[in-house]
């Protein structure tokens, strides 16, 4: 298998079917109260390169 730099187009669909899309919108609320989420990895590596610079 090859890694190929362009991506590839989607492909077409089989006759007869069709596609209902319906939008929903949501929504999500944090309460003042709720604990900080932990920071992924890129976050806690750039919070340890930080501390390593402000030696």
């Amino acid at each position: 298998m090859t890694v190929s730099s362009s991506p590839r187009g989607e492909h077409p669909g089989r006759p007869g079917v069709t596609w209902q899309t319906e939008l929903a919108r949501t929504e999500t609320v944090i309460p003042d109260d709720a604990p900080d989420p932990t920071p992924n990895r890129a976050t806690r590596r750039a919070l340890a390169r930080a501390a390593r610079r402000k030696k």
